[in-house]
């Protein structure tokens, strides 16, 4: 064991610049997917065909195919002819993986916006709002509440997804893990890995459920932050929350 440590601390540097790349694939990949989650769930419930159309074939060519044969083939592919667009490798995990999740987002968008209760639509019309308004100020905010947790767990998957990213010659947390492995032993290195992972999947979740208890709160349908993650309030000696 001891001699597991001293193998970790001479490849902690190692260790940090690949965990690193990973949260910077994870953020990067992470704010790309949302923003074609947007775009694409928005297109997918246009009244006209034209860009409706568009939107369901990227949605369904990024969910029905593999993660890593896109990465394949922005990394090996796009450098070709007709092509000839060569990308930096964590470029190209960024948008592999903002393409990847960001169409699973976007059903997540389209449904939750499907979600919000008919008589908030029609308030919407009674109120004479304009497209832009009725979705920006009385749709949208409550299907970003609704949306939230649903796109937590695709956070969560995003990260784990950029595991893979190290085939493309990328050197993030599991590439250096993989090297670890042989200054130290499988069980050291990948039970060092799961814990990582997990702490940095926690975290992600803290601040997803910050954003929910946010939501909700702004549309008066929860508590305030503070109270949904502070501790639960003591009963004084009648019974009451002192």
């Amino acid at each position: 064991m001891l001699e597991d440590l001293e193998a970790l601390q001479r490849a902690l540097p190692r260790m940090l610049d690949g965990l690193l790349i990973t949260l910077e694939l994870t953020v990067g990949g992470a704010l790309l997917a949302f923003a074609v989650a947007i775009v694409l769930g928005l297109l997918a419930r246009s009244r006209h065909i034209i860009p409706r159309g568009f939107a369901r074939v990227v949605i369904e060519l990024f969910r029905g195919t593999s993660l890593l044969v896109q990465l394949f083939f922005l990394f090996f592919v796009l450098p070709l002819p007709p092509f000839n667009v060569e990308l930096p490798p964590v470029l190209v995990g960024i948008v592999g993986l903002g393409l990847n999740y960001g169409a699973y987002g976007a059903e997540v968008v389209r449904g939750s916006i499907n979600s919000v209760p008919a008589g908030q639509w029609e308030a919407t019309t009674a109120l004479s709002l304009g497209r832009h308004q009725r979705m920006m100020r009385v749709i949208f905010p409550q299907a970003w509440a609704l949306m939230i947790p649903s796109l937590n767990n695709l956070l969560i998957q995003l990260l784990k997804g950029t595991a893979v990213v190290y085939l493309i010659t990328i050197v993030d947390l599991t590439a250096e893990l993989n090297k670890l492995r042989v200054d130290t032993d499988v069980f050291f290195a990948y039970t060092l890995g799961l814990i990582v992972y997990f702490l940095i999947a926690y975290a992600l979740t803290l601040i997803m459920n910050a954003l929910e208890a946010r939501a909700k709160t702004r549309l008066g349908r929860g508590k305030p932050l503070r109270e949904s993650i502070g501790a639960a309030p003591v009963p004084d000696a009648k019974g009451a929350a002192a």
